[in-house]
């Protein structure tokens, strides 16, 4: 698939995401590398395994303050982010 014809990263799930980087990394592994495209499809991975991380950071705090909800806090006591059990 061409670069041009590629979906932005920002419009991506994180599945599609994940997806590509494979497909990248795999396509990296053959022995007929095109010299000529190696940049762009680093550079494109790049960019994808950002947007992975960004999402995997807000989901993250998402669920941690979902869980920070649940919790009951005895009086007087305020938990921090390292006592939510993930």
């Amino acid at each position: 698939m061409a670069a041009s014809k590629k979906k932005p990263v920002k419009n991506l799930s994180f599945g599609e995401a994940v997806t590509e980087v494979e497909e990248i990394l795999s396509g990296l592994e053959d022995d007929n590398v095109d010299i000529d495209k190696l940049g762009e499809e680093v550079r494109r991975a790049v960019e994808l395994i950002q947007v992975c991380r960004d999402k995997l950071e807000k989901t993250d705090t998402e669920v941690r303050q979902l869980v920070k909800g649940l919790q009951a806090p005895a009086a007087g006591d305020t938990p921090d982010q390292e006592d939510v059990p993930f």
